[in-house]
């Protein structure tokens, strides 16, 4: 029997006075690729940094490619490539001077680099782009130059945290399908994943909540522990937000999404308990609706085995006002909006429209011109033509009007870094005009509604991720804006915090707020009442998740995911434009 790639015996690692980082973990890691997820702060990212010798457990053993790493630190980095959370390279660097840098680092002699680069340009078809600086490409591309540094001299072990966070599903499909080959050459893949359709894809699992090991062994034995527990809520129609916030709040429910005009429920175990949660989710859905079994996915074992999703109540729109209906009339509009940057249209022409109470979303690859179009919304960047209406007020002549009706939560966290928790809740609430006891009480919302209080004092910078994206919808929602702007504000947080965002943003579309999201997460594009799907700056495709999925499908494919939908929509409109 072939020796584990790792070997982790009773690991446990502190930082300070804190609960353990990770207590008692003992697995192996194998050949293949092995997926690592848990929520976050579960102890994935300290996890890799054990197994490439930049830090040593307190207790416990931890061997890689049958290594130790106390003893041979040198030899176990020298034989593992490493791709780290945040991108670790050099953005006023171009592509070919990054690589020439990771080949100094890695003692990659100079006779062998023009072989090297070719191939590892070739592999990632970064070829015609060497030229450009790492600082100016796209998600995607980021993440394949991070790749081919790493693999400049060929590892017997590549660690990947998290390499797909802020890839659109195209770069992620691509990326996949290389670590992949990677991985039939006979090199050991740990990825760390907040995306459950890669874990499910890989050959083992390790699952990690707390700092404890839940799971160890195939995706498929995970998914099986809720086999006849999952089904699709249907006929619920315009109103399901609402629906899936009171079938949540039920009994025997676990966990709830919506996938277009349906919900996709998990319940608990025990014939009994199933039998009463499904009568009263029907109950709940109201006259028409229906209750039929469907496949288990990853994702629903994992909700599951983490002790079920957030439930449907928000507090932050129970705090909200229901605001008066308007009929027909856009809060959100785009009207032919089109932006230049010398030669390169970055937005041509983009028209569409959002009434109040909807979640409208832009979908596309990275670099295909949603944030350029998110941010002439926003009165961020103006328009070489083209009008942008937030609230009914005109972007152009009444933007300071128009801003104090938005909420802007930004694709990268913009918050002030130096700052802590506090101060960054009271400027942004100073910043909206907010003042005495309006002020006070706002401020307070948002630190109980989000979990802030723990972290008041703690520099926003020093945050973990999911708090970062917390405290950055804290600061976009505070003034309670008509309409809110929110561009990838999940990207790299884990599916049940994931979840607790939906289930406020739901309950403040069901309030009359109006929200323009951009994600790449396929599942969260389910939320949406209508989409419009940009590549090469233009509006492709518009239409409901359901209507779009439809649009793709075929015999072979009779019922496509968005994921599906997606890159089917893009390989046509590619097509269109080469003939």
């Amino acid at each position: 029997m072939a020796e584990p790639v790792v070997r982790i015996e009773n690991v446990t690692m502190r930082f300070g006075p804190q609960a353990p980082a990770l207590r008692g973990v003992s697995c192996v890691v194998e050949g293949g690729i092995t997926g690592l997820v848990g929520p976050d702060g579960a102890g994935k990212t300290t996890l890799i940094r054990l197994m490439t010798g930049l830090l040593l457990p307190d207790e416990g053993r931890l061997s890689v490619l049958g290594l130790d790493t106390r003893g041979d630190m040198a030899p176990v980095q020298a034989a593992i490539g490493y791709m780290p959370q945040r991108f670790g390279l050099y953005e006023d660097l171009s592509v070919a001077e990054n690589l020439d840098l990771y080949a100094d680092l890695r003692g990659l002699a100079s006779s062998e680099r023009a072989e090297v680069f070719e191939r590892l340009l070739s592999f990632t078809d970064l070829r015609r782009f060497t030229g450009r600086l790492a600082g100016r490409l796209s998600g995607g591309m980021k993440q394949k130059l991070g790749l081919a540094c790493a693999l400049l001299t060929k590892p017997r072990l590549l660690l990947l945290d998290e390499p797909s966070v802020g890839v659109d599903p195209v770069s992620r499909r691509d990326l996949w399908a290389m670590v992949r080959e990677l991985a039939g050459d006979g090199i050991g893949v740990l990825w760390s994943t907040a995306y459950l359709d890669e874990a499910e894809a890989c050959d083992r699992v390790l699952l990690l909540n707390a700092g404890e090991l839940l799971f160890s062994g195939p995706p498929a034995d995970l998914t099986r522990q809720v086999d006849g527990r999952v089904f699709r809520l249907t006929g619920v129609g315009r109103g399901r937000r609402a629906v899936l916030a009171e079938v949540l709040g039920g009994r025997g429910i676990v966990d709830g999404v919506i996938q277009g005009e349906a919900i996709r429920l998990v319940v608990a175990e025990g014939a009994q308990e199933r039998d009463a949660a499904i009568t009263e989710a029907r109950s709940r859905a109201g006259v028409g609706a229906e209750v039929r079994p469907t496949p288990p996915r990853f994702e629903d074992a994992f909700i599951d085995m983490l002790g079920g999703g957030p439930g449907g109540r928000s507090q932050l729109a129970e705090a909200s006002p229901m605001r008066a209906a308007g009929g027909d009339e856009a809060v959100i509009e785009a009207r032919g909006l089109t932006k230049r940057f010398g030669d390169f249209t970055a937005a041509d022409d983009i028209s569409f429209s959002i009434p109040r109470g909807q979640i409208f979303g832009l979908l596309g690859p990275n670099g295909a011109g949603k944030s350029t179009t998110f941010k002439m919304l926003c009165g961020l960047l103006k328009p070489t033509s083209g009008e942008g209406r937030v609230a009914g007020f005109d972007l152009r002549r009444e933007s300071a009007e128009a801003r104090n009706q938005l909420g802007y939560m930004a694709q990268k966290f913009s918050l002030y870094g130096d700052l802590s928790v506090d101060q960054n809740l009271a400027f942004f609430a100073g910043a909206y005009g907010l003042a005495g006891p309006r002020r006070r009480e706002r401020i307070a919302l948002m630190k109980e509604v989000f979990a802030l209080s723990p972290q008041s004092g703690i520099s926003a910078k020093d945050l973990p991720l999911g708090f970062k994206q917390r405290l950055a919808l804290a600061c976009a929602v505070m003034h309670d804006p008509a309409a809110l702007f929110l561009d990838e504000p999940t990207s790299g947080v884990d599916p049940v915090t994931r979840r607790e965002f939906w289930t406020h943003i739901n309950g403040l579309v069901e309030k009359g707020v109006t929200v323009l999201v951009t994600t790449h997460f396929m599942d969260e594009a389910e939320y949406c009442d209508r989409i419009a799907l940009i590549y090469r700056g233009r509006a492709i495709a518009l239409g409901s998740p359901d209507a779009l999925r439809a649009s793709v499908a075929c015999p072979e494919r009779p019922d496509p995911t968005m994921e599906d939908a997606f890159i089917a929509l893009i390989e046509r409109s590619r097509l269109v434009e080469a003939a």
